[in-house]
């Protein structure tokens, strides 16, 4: 067999399901082997387009999400994606192509370092130079994208490597685990935490794995302690549980923040530094502390030195204070309560607002009622992820997938892609802005071609509108943000999908009930008004009193 086939053998011993991507010349020994093989190829319509759907892939199934382009021009289009994978501790694997290296007659055409390009932006940079070196290559690149913090990782295989005589030799998949934390570590956890007047529990993105939730729900339910996340932490605790204060959406100066101002002890279990800060650690004396439960040790940061690492298995961490806490009658949650209450009825006042163009608080209520525990929404990036963190309650992990590390534009909509096909029995919704969706909406006729019964909502206030706001909260005058975009409607027909426009509340929520619970791919174009971030998130919000 030639090294194609052996790498394509590896994957298939990966359990690879999907190869995402735009093959080029430089790959056709690949393709030719991909094609024989029980592995689906999803030709995108643009790299980027592919390297968010294999790291969505990776997101939601923990397994490697692979995709696939050229040399030169095809790979430079992977670097948003491998970043995207990379801060948002998604596994996924990039394969790109490359010129001839033992004699080339091109010279320096399309060549470029992709592997010295992507060594800072993924886990694993490597080219193959001898094809038996593939299935090594292969087992530790996978192993090294899945162990955590997860990432990415990139392999390039060269044209003439590609197709060179090789020998079969497949190394077997073993399971890795990971090492509970030391008992001292945990033992002094406990000690914090028994003697805190006011403990708080925080949930970041890096609880986001297989047993964690049921685990950090064991220990709300035990001690009766308030808990909130981190924006991608969402769900992994059901947010509609009682004890649920809301999101930190914004670093500062939330409604939340009340909370953490109050509390003596903040648990942080699966945060790190890379996803943007819940809170600031002040370093002073009296300052709240901190204890960090996670796969590895804190790294200090200006915003974040914690007191205590609690470094192993969350699950197993967790599942050992639980068994050991005893709750304390001189802890007092009072406050958290009656905050917790506050808090809802502040982020429910616009929810039964039906001026038109919409609110962005109202949009969120329509497609929260509209969609089951389970359904799916995906996010991309502009001032509407504000309102969807405060507003959104997750009743499960990873139903709101929104990227607040990289926090990308243009991932939402290959995002969707990726939640429905392998979510085919739930209902997933896209959300993007204007801006973000023209960045990759092309992908619609992949949809389309994919078959996929989806819905994707454009928030559409024909600008930029996340830096508008920033641009207003800084005094500036309304300068460069400005777009004209085409008909949104025709244009998802002109991809065999179908458009709609509503011209008010009632009718929007009409097309959305229909939409998710139809076939083939839908496009609502929603006009949406956010006259109301500045006085919110800039003014209210940054004279609020926490005096409840």
């Amino acid at each position: 067999m030639n090294a194609s086939e052996l790498f394509v053998k590896a994957l298939e011993n990966e359990g690879v399901e999907y190869i995402f991507g735009i093959p080029g010349e430089e790959n056709l020994d690949f393709l030719e082997a991909l094609r024989t093989s029980n592995i689906k190829l999803i030709l995108t319509r643009h790299e980027q387009g592919a390297g968010f759907m294999a790291a969505t892939y990776g997101r939601l199934t923990g397994k490697v999400g692979v995709c696939i382009s050229t040399l030169g021009p095809g790979a430079t289009n992977f670097a948003t994606s491998a970043a995207y994978a990379q801060l948002g501790g998604m596994p996924m694997m990039m394969i790109t192509g490359q010129k001839p290296i033992k004699k080339s007659k091109q010279g320096r055409f399309q060549i470029v370092d992709i592997v010295g390009m992507m060594r800072p932006m993924t886990k694993y940079a490597k080219q193959v130079v001898n094809g038996n070196n593939i299935p090594s290559m292969v087992r530790e690149a996978f192993k090294v994208a899945t162990t955590e913090r997860p990432g990415a990782v990139h392999i390039e295989l060269p044209e003439d490597i590609a197709a060179e005589e090789v020998e079969f030799n497949i190394y077997p998949v073993k399971p890795f685990r990971y090492p509970t934390a030391c008992k001292g570590a945990v033992a002094d956890a406990i000690k914090m935490i028994e003697n805190a007047k006011r403990p708080l529990l925080l949930i970041g993105a890096g609880a986001n794995r297989t047993r964690i939730g049921t685990a950090l729900t064991d220990f709300v339910n035990k001690t009766g302690m308030p808990f909130f996340s981190t924006q991608m932490g969402k769900g992994v605790i059901d947010e509609n549980h009682p004890l649920c204060l809301s999101t930190a959406a914004l670093s500062k100066d939330d409604f939340i923040h009340c909370a953490i101002e109050r509390a003596d002890l903040i648990i942080n279990v699966g945060h790190d530094v890379i996803e943007k800060p819940p809170f600031f650690m002040e370093n002073t004396p009296d300052a709240t502390k901190v204890i960090h439960v996670n796969f590895f040790p804190s790294e200090v940061d200006d915003t974040y030195f914690p007191q205590l690492d609690v470094v192993g298995d969350i699950a197993g961490s967790i599942q050992e204070m639980t068994e050991a806490i005893t709750a304390q009658e001189h802890w007092d949650f009072d406050y958290y309560a009656r905050l917790a209450e506050d808090i809802r009825t502040r982020l429910s006042k616009y929810f039964g607002d039906n001026r038109f163009p919409i609110l962005p608080q109202r949009a969120v209520r329509a497609i929260r009622q509209a969609l089951d525990d389970e359904d799916i929404v995906t996010l991309d990036n502009g001032v509407y992820k504000i309102w969807f963190a405060r507003n959104y309650r997750c009743a499960k992990p990873n139903t709101l997938l929104l990227d607040n590390a990289l926090a990308t534009m243009g991932a939402g909509l290959p995002s969707g892609m990726a939640a429905k096909m392998i979510n085919p029995d739930k209902k997933v919704v896209a959300v993007c802005g204007d801006g973000g969706f023209m960045m990759n909406s092309q992908e619609l006729e992949t949809a389309v071609r994919l078959g996929l019964d989806l819905t994707v909502i454009i928030l559409n206030d024909n600008a930029y509108g996340m830096i508008k706001w920033k641009q207003t909260g800084m005094g500036f005058e309304t300068f460069g943000l400005d777009l004209g975009n085409p008909d949104f409607v025709k244009y998802a027909e002109s991809y065999g999908a179908t458009g709609h426009r509503p011209t008010s509340v009632e009718e929007f929520t009409q097309i959305l009930d229909k939409c998710v619970n139809g076939k083939g791919v839908h496009l609502i174009d929603l006009a949406v008004d956010y006259s109301l971030n500045h006085a919110i998130l800039n003014d209210l919000l940054a004279k609020k009193q926490c005096l409840i």
